[in-house]
């Protein structure tokens, strides 16, 4: 049984999801749907690139995953799919894939152009489901990937550039790149970036700072902010108990600087 992740920004409150789905299961009808999410906000590629940088790892080699978020829907922009040592990915050629596909071994890069793979009614509007869910549909039943459409050369795919953090003395400076359903404020800074062994440190995010990266939330008291290595690997500051976001007013890109002492 194959097994198709789904990404977009198309939220719950509307049918395009499960039409989505209800695509995918009239081709591939024994396939496992999983959502891996539709609340990244309206076209915001970015977040979604970061989203899948951090999640895609966790699923089963072989997974399908199907990212619609596509502010250039029905332009010249191209429709893929890769494959890669371990994974598949089908998606607008946007820079949304550019993240995860830096950390995987690419075999081979489609545009997706053969009609046969398409639903034969397609919109301007909505190529999710009229482009990437059948792709991936097929791909699930066991067509090859050549058979979607002509080679791409993976160099001519749109990159999107990491807000890779600069080191500068003993300070660390990056940004936050995105802010969870709780407040919580993820920056670029990955715990490989920090020195191993952090014995205290000033994290400076927007115009406020705090002391001190801790395990976790019950370090300090309740309303507290706090400093931590989150689940996937990065720096994030919370407020325990609270939304950090809300209280700071802290924006996605705002500043994050971390100033080590040994």
């Amino acid at each position: 049984m194959s097994v198709i992740a789904l990404l977009t920004d198309f939220g719950i409150e509307d049918p395009f999801v499960g039409v989505m789905k209800g695509v995918v299961l009239s081709i591939a009808p024994r396939t496992q749907l999983v959502d891996l999410t539709h609340q990244i906000p309206p076209q915001n590629v970015a977040l979604a690139a970061f989203h899948l940088l951090t999640a895609y790892s966790y699923f089963p080699l072989k997974t399908i995953f199907c990212c619609v978020v596509d502010p250039g829907v029905g332009t010249d922009r191209r429709a893929i799919a890769v494959q890669t040592e371990r994974y598949f990915f089908v998606a607008p050629d946007n820079g949304l894939l550019s993240w995860a596909l830096a950390k995987e071994s690419v075999q081979r890069v489609v545009e997706l152009r053969n009609p046969r793979y398409q639903l034969p009614q397609q919109s301007s509007t909505f190529h999710g489901r009229d482009l990437f869910a059948p792709a991936a549909a097929f791909l699930a039943r066991g067509v090859p990937l050549e058979a979607l459409g002509p080679s791409v050369a993976v160099e001519q795919l749109v990159k999107l550039p990491f807000p890779l953090p600069e080191k500068q003395g003993k300070e660390i400076r990056g940004a936050v790149v995105a802010i969870d359903h709780f407040g919580n404020c993820i920056t670029s800074i990955h715990s490989d970036d920090l020195p191993k062994a952090v014995q205290s440190a000033t994290i400076f995010i927007g115009s406020r700072s705090l002391e001190g990266i801790h395990q976790t939330f019950a370090d300090v008291p309740p309303g507290s902010p706090v400093a931590y290595i989150g689940s996937f690997g990065y720096l994030e500051v919370a407020l325990r108990n609270g939304n950090l976001a809300a209280a700071w007013n802290v924006q996605v890109g705002d500043s994050v600087t971390v100033r080590v002492q040994q």
